[in-house]
Parts: C-alpha cells; sequence; structure tokens
C-alpha cells in the first residue's frame, strides 16, 4: 500500500508539473470564460440594442394606421411605420438606419407584399413572423367590418392546441442540448485523462525511468499507481472545467438564455455521483487498455499508432450513445447503457432523462466492474513481460504469447 501511494504521489506531481497540462488547461478555462461572454461582447460592439430595424410602408393605407400596434409586439425587430418611396428606403438601407423594408402595395383585388432587402442571399429570408401578424390584422379587420358576434367570430377563428404524445410507455424529458454538452465533456475527461496513462508509461521508458521504479516495487503497484495518480489529476481537472462554466454561465449569461439553453432542472445530486462513478469507471477501463498499448512500444512516435485500436473503442463508444440520444426509450439506446465502452457515456444521460431504473443502474456497473477486472489481469499481466521491452514495438502475436507466458 505504501509503495502504491508513493507512486500515485509521484505520477499526480508529475501530471501537474508538465507545462502541457497546465497550457492546456489554462488555454481551456480561457476559451469557456471567453466563449460565455460572446453574447456581451456583441452586445457592446453592436449596442445594447441588437434586433434588426424593419421599416414597414403602408402606401395606400391598407390598414388605417393599425400597423402601429406592432411597435408594441415583442417580434425580435424594431419596426418602423412611415411613408417612404422605394428611392428613400434604399438609401436608409445602404446608409444602415434600417436593415430591411416591408412596402405594401394596392393592385386591384391584391394586396402585394415586397420585402426589401440589400442582399437577396440573406440566409434569414422572408419574416414570416411579421407577415403573419399582418395577415392576421388585415382579416380581423375586415371581420369586424362585418359585424359579426363575439361566437360568430370564435366559431371561425378557433384556438387550436397541440400537444406531443408517444405511445411507449417510458417517456423521456431533458434538455437535449445540455445532455449532448455532458457527454461530450465526459468523453474529453475520460478519453484524454486515459490517453496520458500511454504516454506516461511510453515517456519513462524512454528516459529509463521505468528501471528504477520496476526494482522498487512490483509492475502491478506501478500500473494501478499510475492509473489512479492520472484519474485523480483528471478528475480535478474535470471539476474546475465543469465548476468554471458553471460559473461563466451564471455571471455572464442572461437568466433567461440559461433557463433555455442550459435546463438544470435535471441536474440532482444523485445524478452528479452516478456521473462521478462512472467516469472513474470509464476512465479505469479505457486507462487499463492504454496502460497496456503504452507498454508495448519503446518510442513515442509509436504511441499513437499503437492507441489506434483503444482510440477506435472510445470513439464508436461515445458515437454510439451519442446518436441513441435522439431515441432515447430504443432498444438501442439500452444496449449503449449496458455496453462497456459506452456505459459511462450513456447511462449518466438516460438517468438525467429519466428512464434509467436503479436496477439499469446497477446492472451496468457490475458489468463495467467486470469488464473493468479482466481488463487489469490482462494489462497487468501483459505490461509486466513488456514494461522492459526496449525494441521494436511489438505486434498482436506477441502481446499474446507474453500473456499465455505462465511465468507471469
Amino acid at each position: 500500500m505504501k509503495d502504491l501511494k508513493t507512486v500515485i504521489k509521484f505520477t499526480m506531481s508529475d501530471m501537474l508539473k508538465r507545462k502541457s497540462f497546465i497550457i492546456s488547461t489554462l488555454i481551456i478555462l480561457i476559451l469557456i470564460v471567453i466563449g460565455f461572454n460572446v453574447p456581451k461582447i456583441i452586445k457592446s460592439i453592436d449596442g445594447d440594442d441588437l434586433s434588426e430595424k424593419l421599416l414597414i410602408v403602408d402606401t395606400a393605407n391598407i390598414f388605417e394606421g393599425n400597423l402601429e400596434i406592432l411597435k408594441n409586439t415583442d417580434s425580435g425587430y424594431e419596426i418602423q411605420i412611415e411613408n417612404k418611396t422605394y428611392e428613400e428606403i434604399k438609401e436608409k438601407i445602404e446608409q444602415e438606419e434600417i436593415d430591411s423594408a416591408i412596402i405594401i402595395e394596392q393592385k386591384e383585388n391584391n394586396i402585394q407584399i415586397r420585402y426589401i432587402v440589400e442582399n437577396t442571399n440573406m440566409m434569414e429570408g422572408v419574416p414570416e413572423d411579421i407577415i403573419n401578424t399582418i395577415n392576421t390584422m388585415y382579416t380581423n379587420m375586415q371581420i369586424s367590418k362585418l359585424g359579426l358576434t363575439a361566437e360568430q367570430l370564435q366559431s371561425i377563428t378557433p384556438n387550436f392546441e397541440f400537444t406531443l404524445e408517444q405511445t411507449e410507455e417510458e417517456e423521456a424529458s431533458g434538455n437535449i442540448f445540455a445532455i449532448m454538452l455532458l457527454s461530450i465533456v465526459l468523453f474529453y475527461a475520460i478519453y484524454f485523462c486515459a490517453y496520458q496513462v500511454s504516454s506516461s508509461i511510453t515517456t519513462e521508458k524512454t528516459s529509463k525511468i521505468m528501471e528504477t521504479l520496476v526494482t522498487s516495487t512490483s509492475p502491478r503497484t506501478i500500473v494501478l499507481g499510475k492509473t489512479i495518480g492520472i484519474g485523480i489529476v483528471g478528475l480535478i481537472q474535470m471539476v474546475i472545467i465543469v465548476g468554471t462554466a458553471i460559473c461563466s454561465a451564471k455571471a455572464f449569461l442572461e437568466p433567461e438564455m440559461i433557463n433555455a439553453v442550459l435546463d438544470m432542472s435535471n441536474i440532482t445530486p444523485y445524478l452528479g455521483i452516478v456521473t462521478i462513478i462512472y467516469f472513474i469507471l470509464g476512465y479505469l477501463a479505457y486507462a487499463l487498455l492504454y496502460a497496456l498499448t503504452g507498454s508495448t512500444v519503446s518510442k513515442p512516435e509509436d504511441i499513437q499508432s499503437a492507441n489506434t485500436p483503444v482510440a477506435i473503442l472510445a470513439v464508436v463508444g461515445f458515437y454510439l450513445s451519442y446518436f441513441t440520444m435522439m431515441n432515447p426509450t430504443s432498444e438501442l439506446n439500452v444496449f449503449a447503457s449496458m455496453l462497456p465502452i459506452s456505459s459511462p457515456f450513456c447511462m449518466p444521460f438516460r438517468i438525467m432523462m429519466g428512464i434509467a431504473s436503479t436496477t439499469d443502474v446497477i446492472i451496468s456497473i457490475a458489468i463495467l466492474l467486470v469488464t473493468i477486472f479482466v481488463i487489469a489481469h490482462i494489462a497487468i499481466k501483459i505490461y509486466s513481460n513488456a514494461i522492459l521491452n526496449y525494441g521494436t514495438k511489438m505486434s498482436f502475436a506477441d502481446i499474446i504469447k507474453m500473456y499465455r507466458d505462465k511465468n507471469n
């Protein structure tokens, strides 16, 4: 136990002193703070009012002055009602006094609406909300002139209520954006922290530090110590990143925007505990695989090719859980939450969406634990034989031969 603590402390100290770790963490934190400040930066550049300026011209007074009502509606536009010619409108747009204009004209028995913009390639196109509002206003004006009673008016303008229902018994709820964002954070934490195990082992083999470690303690202690040490540092880094993101969101974003984009109503202490558990278990599974691949190479330039199979597993697991979120009650999503390579990314979000039972969580964790023990057994046995290999990168056949060696 004393040797294990020594290796953990040595690994943590080595990770925390690395310039690459410090710089990458600082860059991530700076980008998070800047990212949450983007709305304020845009607001300070463009001014307090970010709404688009829209001029509406009623050339024939078809609406009898009622268009003034649009100024008080929450349409997302700063609406101006003036009587201008096309040339005057064009000049206003060129001088950036307005962004666009709507000209309402009477053409025989039809009403023509012209939408004037500087560039017809504008992605937003015709403002349908404004057009629909104008259409509704005109309809109501004509109805009111007919002198209909309230009951007659209600009969021709009913209020339709729409609801979305599903036939499956399980019902998923939750902000899909927040769920996907949390999935990406977990994948980054697990994948890149686990990758550091492989890099650390290969680097120490190159610098001959491994020879000193092996003579001081057992290979099993080295594997577990380095895996746990880097995992603790990774967990601390993840907590700092998530904490910075939450604090930045609360400090720099409007409350309405936070509630709309990052609905935190489903974030509970239970979800937080389960997420940390899956981070630890997911990290252990991938870190032990990376420890195995790291021990099979002796040159830093060979790390990437040796780690490719594990990286493919991680990416497959991530995308399997990511895409099944689109249909969270499907059997494939249940499978992804049980499969060891994808359950660390998938199960926390099934819990967040309220569709994972306690039994599902227990079974998933049990499968992941069994997988970790199997990987640990294989990784430590191969590591014991391969750790002092300074030759060329070992083939898959060499790895199998080392595992079957009865001397370890």
